[in-house]
């Protein structure tokens, strides 16, 4: 029996990506497809990464070979889900919108359904459901309930519909590259908080515990911390400044309960009471403001807490979407805050190829109320005023005229109300002193010779 999918569609993006070598400007646009499916009238849902950066949309329907003009109508890139909204009133007409199922089973038969480059015809892959457990979503580098299938999920499938008996249980959004015919998708519960989302007019973020842990699993280490038979949890190692848990968890704290759910000695619990996920699944259910509790174990003192659910945040950003980034240039030295964006600089293998330096700031970074974001020197735009200062590209900034640094913007308020000097000490030991009078005499020629339109970027505040 033939089974037709007339509520999958094609999506075509043109997006412009922001130039972080360059910051003050975006790279020539480009032109990507991906898949969709219609979800209500003229509604359609995709994949965050289909549309990201996207300058102008348009999509297609298998039956008409006409394209459509289509906007965001929401976007979670912390769970890589798109809304989009066709603005012609007739283009689902007749198409009955898809509905929503609920989380599969192991070994249930699903079909991912898209438009992979090379064709114009719906493709159907058929496969198998083999895995459900946390995983890391490339597109935003958040760990988030995640469904494997031993399908393939190529280039234009993405932003697909995954279907199991009729219903969409999912949206293919990566693929594992040491894998062959191995695909992701978003699930359904991710799916539903996010359109749910959407409808009582929540914030899009998804939230984070911000917190490092460690597993339990060592028996010394258990009596240390004054555990008891019979309790299982993680130990707290790291608190993330202004997240959900700061504030309220603190670092040596044994984590035994989330969200009621009790947390195994190896960081999993019994997610619906079928799978056995890492302990942070719970939170891609929260919306930011939610209540969480907790049980925690603090110097052998068992405590019940709660915690208002908040934004992740990060000492080194992972992503930053739909925005140019913040930049500033004072002497031709163009300084920007690291990010996983500006990392992404050094090609696909980034993770290889950036400085050692960036990459455990980024993995292991701890960001704290005096230490919020990392500055780094992006580029120097060499002149006469920067003489012997061109090794410090790609180096980090640590103080600037004795000041112990907090984020770009306390960093430009100290240059632009110094005077005399500019001392800069750097992430490698070194210092770099310009001269403040010097370095914005030499600023209109700088700007002239490397067509840069300004100082610094429009989210920060220009000089007095």
């Amino acid at each position: 029996m033939r089974v037709s999918y007339p509520q999958v569609v094609r999506v075509y993006c043109t997006y412009q990506d922001p130039d972080y070598e360059s910051p003050w400007q975006s790279v020539a646009p480009r032109g990507s497809s991906g898949s969709g499916v219609v979800i209500g009238k003229n509604l359609i849902l995709t994949g965050a990464h289909v549309v990201a950066n996207s300058t102008f949309l348009q999509v297609q329907k298998p039956s008409d070979p006409r394209k459509t003009v289509a906007r965001i109508e929401a976007i979670s890139h912390d769970s890589d889900l798109a809304l989009l909204r066709i603005e012609d009133g007739s283009f689902t007409k007749g198409i009955a919108p898809a509905k929503l199922g609920d989380l599969p089973a192991l070994r249930d038969q699903v079909s991912v359904v898209g438009y992979p480059v090379g064709g114009d015809e719906v493709s159907i892959t058929e496969g198998v459901v083999s895995r459900i457990e946390v995983q890391r979503y490339e597109h935003s580098q958040r760990h988030l309930l995640a469904i494997t299938v031993d399908a393939a999920i190529n280039e234009g499938n993405s932003g697909g519909p995954v279907f199991h008996q009729g219903r969409v249980v999912g949206i293919a959004f990566q693929s594992l590259p040491d894998a062959e015919n191995i695909g992701e998708m978003v699930p359904a519960p991710v799916i539903k908080t996010f359109l749910a989302g959407i409808q009582r007019k929540k914030s899009q973020l998804v939230p984070g515990l911000g917190i490092g842990t460690q597993n339990l699993e060592n028996p010394a280490l258990r009596q240390w911390l004054s555990m008891q038979q019979g309790d299982t949890g993680v130990l707290v190692n790291a608190v993330q400044f202004g997240t959900t848990a700061f504030g309220v968890l603190q670092k040596g704290d044994v984590l035994l309960e989330l969200d009621g759910l009790k947390i195994a000695d190896n960081g999993t619990v019994r997610y619906r009471g079928r799978f056995r996920c890492q302990f942070d699944v719970v939170v891609g259910e929260h919306f930011v403001g939610d209540r969480i509790r907790a049980k925690v174990l603090r110097k052998g003192k068992r405590l019940n807490v709660a915690m208002t659910m908040q934004p992740m945040a990060w000492l080194v950003p992972r992503f930053e979407y739909d925005q140019q980034p913040s930049w500033f240039q004072f002497g031709g030295l163009v300084f920007q805050k690291l990010t996983g964006e500006f990392l992404r600089v050094w090609g696909d293998n980034w993770w290889e190829k950036a400085p050692k330096e960036f990459l455990h700031l980024f993995h292991s970074g701890e960001r704290t109320e005096s230490q919020q974001e990392i500055i780094v020197v992006s580029q120097v735009l060499a002149d006469e005023v920067n003489v012997g200062y061109e090794h410090f590209h790609n180096d980090y900034v640590v103080e600037v005229n004795g000041v112990k640094l907090r984020d770009l913007k306390q960093f430009v308020g100290i240059v632009d109300e110094a005077k005399g000097e500019v001392v800069v000490g750097t992430g490698s030991g070194g210092t770099v002193l310009l001269d403040v009078k010097s370095a914005r005499k030499a600023d209109a020629r700088i700007r002239r010779q490397y067509h840069v339109p300004g100082d610094r970027s429009a989210d920060l505040t220009p000089r007095k």
